[in-house]
């Protein structure tokens, strides 16, 4: 349902709401929020909240301190683990500054603009995520461990599978958040799950993913775990990855002619080693790349699943990318995928020929000749930094700070002596 500011006024006031709190996201992906009485509502809605964010890196230490949060009515919701007494809502925010203008740094502000460039291409796109996670077993603090939850498989059953419980109820939150969670399953790893939902409108999808992963760690919490959305919490096992699927439609709802999806596929494929950066932005994503099904080679198929982007045949014509992990922040993510598969629907962009062959058993002399994604966070940086690409599809401010910090995140790594114990301290606890 999509609510008015009336709606929720209307809605806060007869249905016990007492709270409501207002999400953003950082630059990074890294979600906040600040939390109104239900009487201070209305004056939200007219004014803003402030905020004040001048020491916090992931809003680029803003000169003036204080910026905004304005409302989106639309995504009203009630957060299903709180008391049904004086219930608590939620809605996403955009970012202003304190004179109403657009914050560089707001990314469903940049998300917004993406979509409106492709209506006037006379595009829509649906994108929907399957989001991997691993469940790990608490200390009597209630502290995480590295001990996973179970030591079952994929796809199955229980007993070995005690997960099972814990995914019903994240998905039985979900829906009465307003999400469409459609099914789930125990991963290959141990105590490693994936839900994944029904594609929704680009915006509504960033959206969703921020509201799944609180969801999972807050579930999982109630159930004596800890959810770790990690790339590679455990060496040796599969890594958790952000499968995003994208079915583009004219804006009518018909499907466009097969040259308009191949040139969108065909724009990621030429951008995708440039904004590796935004879509795998820890030093430990790239370690899951190459092994268990995670790609490492740009590359297409229609069946392979160790290819970076699968067609899947049947429905509705779709492309699967399955190189960004959880740690992205989608905001961003989303909006150079759709910048990039725009290029390629302006440019008229073909695709090369599809790699139909299982990547993990290929010849030597039949790999040595596909490009790869970057090997590390490293040379994803410098791809990004040297990308016109990415400077024209970002502002220079949100470029340059992310560089910044994850060039120093990358310094840090490179001359530490236990890069497993650097990078769970500071990737396992991220949401």
């Amino acid at each position: 349902m999509s609510y008015t500011e009336q709606d929720v006024l209307q809605y806060v006031e007869e249905n016990d709401v007492k709270f409501i709190r207002l999400f953003f996201c950082d630059i990074f992906g890294v979600p906040k929020n600040v939390a109104v009485m239900a009487e201070a509502l209305p004056r939200v809605f007219a004014q803003g909240a402030g905020f004040d964010v001048s020491a916090v890196d992931g809003f680029m230490n803003v000169a003036e301190g204080d910026l905004l949060l304005i409302p989106d009515p639309s995504t009203l919701s009630i957060l299903p683990w709180r008391p049904s007494t004086g219930r608590v809502a939620r809605l996403f925010c955009d970012i202003r500054r304190s004179d109403g203008s657009p914050f560089s740094g707001c990314g469903r502000t940049l998300l917004r603009a993406a979509k409106a460039q492709a209506r006037e291409a006379g595009l829509s796109f649906r994108f929907g995520t399957e989001c991997e996670f691993y469940l790990f077993e608490t200390d009597e603090r209630g502290e995480p461990t590295l001990h996973p939850r179970d030591k079952a498989g994929y796809l199955d059953i229980a007993p070995l599978d005690r997960c099972e419980n814990v995914r019903r109820d994240i998905c039985l939150a979900l829906e009465e958040m307003g999400l469409f969670p459609e099914g789930s399953h125990h991963e290959k790893g141990p105590g490693q799950n994936e839900i994944w939902c029904r594609p929704v409108d680009v915006l509504a999808a960033a959206d969703d993913l921020i509201t799944y992963k609180s969801a999972v760690r807050t579930i999982a919490a109630q159930n004596g775990l800890f959810a770790s959305f990690m790339p590679k919490p455990l060496p040796d096992k599969s890594g958790s990855g952000l499968h995003v699927h994208m079915a583009p439609a004219s804006v009518s709802g018909e499907t466009p002619p097969e040259e308009v999806f191949y040139a969108f596929l065909a724009g990621i494929l030429r951008r995708v080693g440039e904004i590796t950066l935004f879509l795998n932005t820890a030093t430990n994503s790239y370690q899951r790349f190459g092994s268990f099904e995670a790609p490492r080679y740009v590359t297409w198929s229609s069946g392979n699943r160790a290819q970076l982007i699968r067609v899947p045949g049947g429905g509705e014509p779709r492309l699967e990318l399955r190189s960004p992990d959880p740690l992205c922040n989608p905001y961003l993510a989303f909006t150079l995928l759709l910048q990039a598969g725009l290029e390629g629907v302006r440019e008229g962009w073909s695709p090369p020929a599809p790699t139909d062959v299982d990547l993990l058993t290929a010849p030597a002399e039949l790999l040595a000749g596909l490009e790869k994604l970057p090997e590390s966070l490293g040379e994803a940086i410098d791809r990004a930094r040297n990308s016109a690409f990415v400077q024209r599809s970002l502002p220079g401010a949100v470029i340059d700070k992310i560089l910044d910090v994850k060039r120093y995140e990358w310094e840090r790594y490179t001359h530490t002596e236990d890069k497993n114990k650097f990078e769970h301290a500071r990737y396992f606890e991220r949401v």
